[in-house]
């Protein structure tokens, strides 16, 4: 069974970071495009960065120059960087990777959420 497990999130003051991590496992043939959205209290869920398996990035606009999306496909892991945290980060933070398998083709999977706070 195909999992993504998240890890990380907390409460943090303003102008703190935090690191999310994002480990996939079970049985799959490989993992392409992997990235990470988040969803505020009453609002939709929006993606904050994204990384294509060569290494491509895409940022939200208001993350720029303060989050930063790596990841490692030796251990199937994306993470998140979170430098500069604002209040208006606060959200509930989800991994998002397609995932390839062969009977299946190829699929999003969403991890569980991990909650990041930041207080004023």
């Amino acid at each position: 069974q195909v999992q993504l497990v998240e890890s990380g999130g907390g409460l943090v003051q303003a102008g703190g970071s935090l690191r999310l991590s994002c480990a996939a496992s079970g049985r799959f043939f490989g993992l392409s495009r992997m990235g990470w959205y988040r969803q505020a209290p009453g609002k939709q869920r929006e993606l904050v960065a994204a990384t294509t398996r060569d290494g491509n990035r895409n940022y939200a606009d208001s993350v720029k120059g303060r989050f930063t999306i790596s990841r490692d496909n030796a251990k199937k892991t994306v993470y998140l960087q979170m430098n500069s945290l604002k209040p208006e980060d606060t959200a509930v933070y989800y991994c998002c990777a397609e995932i390839v398998e062969i009977s299946k083709g190829s699929s999003d999977y969403w991890g569980q959420g991990t909650q990041v706070t930041v207080s004023s």
